[in-house]
């Protein structure tokens, strides 16, 4: 039997308002759980997923497309049939065959003759005469060399008195009573930040040689190698301060034994370095991220000059403080639309996502940056292109950006990468303005990746001593690479100058660009103690 229910308007109005409270709330939940469930999607992607964020030619970037990246200027290539009878041009394929070896390497030759029994022509027994070798070559590898130089200092003395003795100086050394020779310390340095080779390895292979050194012995001797090379780290710097532009990132380093800090805290290794001018690459270590280190690290910028840099916001209080024109980054704005495709399913993306749109028109400003550098356009030639083409292409951007920023979810993974757009908008269209300004931050990026490798590797530093002397090497190690130098051969030259500079002129003539001709005389392994006494 139904039952009727008597409601008076007021109660009727009371039932829609709290249905309505219910809604909004389911709302508000479903909303939550989607935000939290693209945050977890968003963590399980980061540990698990692809690191790439390469897409399809039509959008490749200028850095990540490494066919177009490694192929030389004007190498021709296959192109697509049109039509069936079409004859199209193929690749040139390289000649086949062995690649001969670096002609300037030594050669040691090994001549196999024929016994004196086979001399003899078998038909009338007339003895071979030598007409020609033939000549065939292999790359031999001597392994680490462990030697002991032993330095006799030689002592003279008056034969009539006591009073007369004298002993010849003692040569200048990169570490005083040091135990490892300039050269030794150049490896042991090359072979942590060039190689990325922890010092407890280097140990146990130095200890196949019967090179007995502990890893602590090695650990101190890097300390004091970062102290050595101060002078030259601080030229670096004014140099790079002087600099018309400068880019700028920071990553995190651990250093165990900070005093008044836990281990598990988190440290700084910033780094700079110059996009114009002498290329320079410097790390410094910071116990923190704050404005405070920062602005240490850009003091007495030249005013004026140019800084790019990602979006975080101590970068805007050091452009604002120096006067500096701030570039931003769009390899940052990029990743943020990047990370908020990922998280719809596959099935469901297409052009009417809006997060694919904006990688598309992203994508036509890196393009067109890749044409630039394909054709070797000079910044004065760049600037012009970047107004015509470049200038249309922000604008569709920023129309996209008007559309969606207010109808996304701010803290959903969309909603931030059009925030994070819209915050930094007016850096990111300041390219178009100079020819020789960069679009992205990428450079300074590749700069810091050998540091992540190598950080793989040691995980942390001890001291903070260490952390300091980290960063020095690590910036000469990276300034040499810029600069195409060979680092092992450049420490070796350094270090065995650098105690005998005095003068600003004497270690201004020990910077990697100053040194590009330095050559190394190494001693060949088979030299006998003997032999090199019997040359002195």
């Amino acid at each position: 039997m139904a039952t009727t229910i008597t409601l008076t308007a007021d109660d009727y109005h009371t039932l829609l308002a709290e249905r309505e409270r219910l809604a909004q709330q389911l709302r508000a939940i479903t909303v939550e759980r989607d935000l939290l469930k693209e945050r977890l999607d968003a963590y399980l992607r980061r540990f698990f997923a692809a690191k790439s964020e390469a897409r399809p030619a039509a959008q490749g970037d200028l850095f990540l497309n490494e066919a177009e990246a490694l192929a030389p200027a004007g190498t021709p290539v296959a192109e697509e049939v049109a039509a069936e009878g079409v004859e199209v041009a193929g690749p040139i394929r390289k000649k086949r065959g062995r690649k001969p070896l670096d002609p300037h390497l030594p050669r040691a030759i090994v001549r196999h003759e024929l016994p004196e029994s086979e001399r003899v022509c078998a038909h009338d027994g007339t003895t071979l005469i030598e007409i020609g070798v033939e000549i065939s070559e292999q790359l031999d590898l001597i392994p680490q060399h462990v030697r002991v130089i032993q330095h006799q200092r030689v002592k003279y003395a008056c034969p009539c008195c006591d009073e007369g003795i004298q002993v010849s100086p003692a040569p200048a050394r990169l570490i005083p009573k040091g135990l490892l020779s300039e050269s030794a310390l150049a490896w042991v340095v090359s072979a942590k930040y060039q190689d990325a080779l922890p010092l407890y390895r280097q140990a146990a292979l130095l200890g196949r040689f019967d090179g007995d050194l502990s890893r602590n012995t090695l650990a101190a001797s890097i300390v004091r190698v970062g102290e050595a090379v101060q002078p030259i780290i601080n030229l670096l710097r004014d140099h790079l301060l002087a600099a018309d532009l400068v880019l700028g990132d920071e990553t995190v380093i651990q250093v165990l034994k900070e005093p008044g800090r836990a281990a598990q805290s988190k440290s700084y290794l910033w780094a700079q370095m110059t996009g114009s001018g002498p290329p320079i690459r410097l790390f410094a270590y910071a116990p923190g991220r704050g404005g405070g280190q920062a602005s240490s690290l850009y003091a007495g910028i030249k005013a004026g000059a140019v800084l790019m840099s990602d979006g975080y916001e101590v970068y805007n209080a050091i452009a604002a403080a120096n006067g500096l024109t701030h570039l931003g980054c769009w390899a940052h704005a990029r990743r943020y639309f990047i990370e908020a495709e990922a998280a719809i399913p596959k099935a469901a993306r297409g052009p009417e996502q809006p997060a694919t749109p904006f990688i598309t028109a992203i994508g036509e400003l890196y393009a067109i940056e890749r044409e630039a550098q394909a054709n070797d356009l000079a910044p004065q030639q760049r600037g012009p292109l970047r107004l015509a083409r470049s200038r249309p292409v922000l604008a569709s951007i920023e129309a996209l950006l008007l559309r969606y920023l207010h109808s996304v979810t701010p803290n959903s993974l969309l909603g931030k990468a059009l925030h994070y757009l819209s915050a930094q908008w007016p850096k990111l269209i300041r390219f178009v303005e100079n020819g020789a300004w960069p679009i992205d931050n990428n450079l300074c990026e590749n700069a810091i990746r050998p540091f992540v490798v190598g950080r793989r590797n040691w995980l942390f530093a001890d001291t903070v001593g260490g952390a300091k002397a980290s960063a020095n090497l690590y910036s000469l190690i990276e300034t040499c690479k810029a600069n195409r130098i060979e680092p092992y051969r450049y420490l070796v030259d350094l270090f065995r100058k650098l105690p005998s500079a005095r003068t600003a002129d004497d270690f201004e003539a020990l910077l990697p660009w100053h040194l590009t001709k330095a050559t190394v005389p190494i001693q060949s392994p088979t030299t006998s103690s003997h032999q090199a006494q019997g040359r002195r």
